[in-house]
C-alpha cells in the first residue's frame, strides 16, 4: 500500500511539473528596418512540444528603461499563465516578450528609429513564421506596463486589423497640458529621441506628437473603427500616470467605446502589474473565444 501510495505521489508530481510552460529569454531576431539584432523573450505553453496545434498570442510590451526580461523577472508572466492555465481559466497561449528600450514602440520623428514598422512588418511575421501561432486578429492581443501600456494603445488604435483586444496597465498616456508642463531637461530627456530634442511651448504640439498621441487618436477616429479592439484598462489611483488614464476613459466614453476600466489601490509598482496580470490574462483569453 505504501509503495502505491507512493507511485501516485510521484505521479502527481511529474503531473504538476509537465503543466509547466517553457520560458525562452533574450532570444533574437535581427531586424533590417532597424539595422540591428533585437531580443525578445517568450513563453511557451504546457504542451506545445507534446502537441501540433496552433496557439493564440498576447505581446507582452515592457516599460521605460527595461527590457524582454522584466515581465518575466519582476512580473513573474510565465508562472501567472502556468497557474491560470492549470486552473482552467485561460486558455493556453504564446506571450511574447520584445525588448524596446527607449523608443516608446513608435517611429521617430527623424526616422532614424523605426520601432513600430519593426514590430507590425517584421516582428509580428518572424513570431508567426517562428513558432506554432494562431495567426489572424482574432487570435492576437497586446498589452503593457507604463510605456508599454502608451505601446500597446498605440498598435491597438493604428493597427485595429491586428489585434482582438488591448490590455494597457498604468499606460503612460499624457495629455497635452501634461506635455507642455513637462521640464525641458525631462522633456528632452525622455522624449526628445521621439518627438525632436529641446523643443519648447507649442513647439511640442507637433504633427509627430498628434499622430502618436493615444488622446488625439481617440478622438479623430471614428467609433466603429475604435470597436473593432476590446479593451481593458487598469492604473492605481497613486499613479503619477492616472490623469492620463482618466482622460483616456473620458476619451472612449466620449465615443461611446465599450471598454473595461479599474482603478485599484496602488502605485506605479510591480507589486501592482502583478496583481493586475490575472485579469489581464482572463480578459485577453475571452476575446480569443468570441
Amino acid at each position: 500500500m505504501k509503495s502505491l501510495l507512493l507511485s501516485l505521489l510521484l505521479l502527481l508530481s511529474f503531473t504538476g511539473y509537465g503543466q509547466q510552460g517553457a520560458l525562452k529569454e533574450s532570444l533574437k531576431v535581427k531586424s533590417k528596418l532597424l539595422d540591428q539584432s533585437v531580443e525578445y523573450s517568450i513563453y511557451l505553453p504546457a504542451d506545445y512540444s507534446q502537441s501540433n496545434r496552433r496557439y493564440p498570442v498576447l505581446y507582452l510590451l515592457h516599460g521605460y528603461t527595461d527590457d524582454e526580461t522584466g515581465w518575466s523577472q519582476f512580473g513573474e508572466a510565465h508562472l501567472i499563465a502556468d497557474r491560470l492555465v492549470q486552473a482552467g481559466q485561460i486558455p493556453p497561449m504564446i506571450i511574447v516578450m520584445p525588448d524596446a528600450g527607449v523608443t516608446w514602440y513608435v517611429n521617430s520623428q527623424d526616422g532614424k528609429t523605426r520601432y513600430e514598422d519593426f514590430f507590425i512588418q517584421e516582428f509580428i511575421p518572424h513570431i508567426d513564421k517562428e513558432y506554432r501561432t494562431r495567426a489572424t486578429k482574432e487570435f492576437r492581443a497586446v498589452a503593457g506596463l507604463s510605456m508599454g501600456g502608451y505601446g500597446s494603445m498605440i498598435y491597438a488604435l493604428k493597427h485595429p486589423e491586428m489585434f482582438a483586444a488591448a490590455a494597457p496597465l498604468s499606460a503612460a498616456v499624457r495629455t497635452d497640458a501634461e506635455i507642455l508642463a513637462t521640464p525641458d531637461k525631462d522633456y528632452t530627456g525622455i522624449f526628445g529621441n521621439i518627438y525632436g530634442p529641446d523643443l519648447k511651448g507649442q513647439e511640442r504640439l507637433s504633427g509627430h506628437w498628434y499622430k502618436n498621441s493615444v488622446l488625439q487618436l481617440i478622438q479623430t477616429q471614428p467609433a466603429d473603427k475604435l470597436k473593432q479592439v476590446r479593451y481593458y484598462i487598469d492604473c492605481g489611483d497613486d499613479d503619477f500616470l492616472i490623469k492620463g488614464n482618466m482622460a483616456l476613459h473620458a476619451a472612449l466614453l466620449d465615443k461611446q467605446v465599450p471598454h473595461e476600466f479599474r482603478v485599484r489601490d496602488g502605485g506605479h509598482t510591480w507589486t501592482y502589474w502583478r496583481t493586475a496580470l490575472p485579469a489581464v490574462l482572463k480578459f485577453v483569453g475571452k476575446s480569443f473565444h468570441r
